[in-house]
């Protein structure tokens, strides 16, 4: 197989996975660990700190989803090695397990009775060996199916329903059939073409998990705690500039996401790791684009395709994010965000079919290095989802 044409050239890991990238992280237990983080960080080059808010007095799920969300970061496919530093040592251990499942080289460190110094010292040593380890490792021919492909949509406008999302339903209605994963969700966004969704899934059951989830989003969080609507939040304000009135109309250019043949086979909790096998599967997270895809990569997604309209800067630091836009002011104003220029669409000088395959192509060559606009432009939002107030 020759993987410039076929596939493409990826990290296979220890577990079977592959990556497209192979980071070494330093992974912060909790938001008092984050300096230590950085500072090993700063000591060896070459390494990456993923600083957060969190991870202190979280309890009940809030809790299991932080570290459902640690250690599927820790256990994604381009992260080659990991070095966690927490507070104290049962939650670091718990992460150091979790992540060493998946067979890559982990280790931790906690601060306590340690104290920083020390703990910067001996976090540095190992990041230090890693570095020297994964620079070795080498690209290897992959066919597409090992790749797993997540998708969010941001900043949205009359554009991005016509041009960008449609872009993304084609990509996923060419390559899912070849078996790769793909992934989509942002609850809250879908209202008003639930009923849609619903009737988008290849089964009975994941259509019944789907809907208790947006019930849920719908009955627990939006509706005890909005003051009269969801004004300025859905649709942002970015979104009515662009001419998108209501959440049903962005609603409607959302599920472009999803093609006209793909159909989801089961729906994930936030930061969950799908279990059914190669397809398309929803996932239960925030339309916010550094959460929404901080959770994609946690449950294992390797490239993420984001459409946008009026230009969203989002980026992640292990995730190489794609930005796809149709929108021609776009292209002319923030032409540096932008990886994919389908605004031919618009223009009727490219097909939706066209542009499908002009995305592939830039997610072969995304998996085979290349650097994304976000990468080159240093954005690296790592952004945790909370579900309620610590104790």
């Amino acid at each position: 197989m020759n993987a410039m044409n076929n596939g493409f050239m990826g990290y296979v890991r220890e577990n079977g996975r592959v990556g497209v990238r192979n980071h070494v992280v330093i992974l912060p237990v909790d938001d008092i660990s984050n300096a230590a983080c950085e500072a090993v960080a700063n000591n060896i080059k070459g390494t990456m700190a993923l600083p957060h808010a969190y991870g202190r007095l979280q309890f009940g799920e809030d809790l299991d989803l932080h570290f459902r969300t640690m250690i599927g970061t820790g256990s994604n496919p381009n992260v080659a090695a990991c070095v966690v530093i927490g507070i104290e040592p049962g939650w670091t251990k718990r992460i150091v397990d979790g992540i060493a499942k998946t067979g890559k080289p982990v280790v931790g460190f906690s601060i306590e009775q340690n104290g920083d110094i020390n703990t910067i010292a001996a976090a540095s040593r190992a990041a230090k060996e890693f570095v020297h380890m994964t620079s070795e490792y080498q690209r290897e021919e992959c066919d597409m199916s090992a790749l797993w492909v997540s998708t969010k949509c941001g900043e949205s406008d009359t554009t991005t329903g016509l041009s960008s999302c449609p872009t993304v339903g084609n990509m996923y209605d060419k390559l899912l059939p070849k078996g790769i994963y793909g992934v989509f969700g942002e609850t809250s966004e879908i209202t008003g073409a639930e009923h849609l969704c619903e009737a988008r899934a290849a089964n009975p059951e994941a259509a019944k998990k789907f809907m208790a989830i947006w019930q849920a989003y719908q009955d627990e969080v939006i509706e005890p705690f909005k003051t009269s609507d969801l004004s300025e939040s859905q649709p942002t304000k970015g979104n009515i500039e662009g001419g998108l009135t209501t959440i049903e109309e962005k609603a409607l250019g959302n599920l472009e996401k999803i093609g006209r043949t793909s159909t989801y086979i089961d729906a994930l909790g936030p930061a969950e790791e799908p279990e059914k096998g190669a397809g398309l599967y929803f996932m239960d997270t925030s339309s916010a684009a550094a959460e929404c895809v901080t959770l994609m990569g946690a449950a294992g997604y390797v490239v993420h395709t984001f459409p946008t309209g009026q230009g969203n800067v989002v980026g992640n630091p292990i995730v190489p994010v794609i930005k796809i836009t149709g929108n021609p002011r776009t292209v002319r104003t923030m032409s540096e965000h932008v990886d994919l220029d389908v605004s031919g669409i618009l223009r009727r000088e490219m097909t939706i079919d066209q542009a499908g395959d002009a995305l592939i192509e830039m997610i072969r060559r995304t998996a085979n290095g290349r650097s994304t606009a976000a990468e080159a432009l240093g954005h690296k939002e790592f952004v945790m989802t909370k579900l309620y107030r610590s104790a």
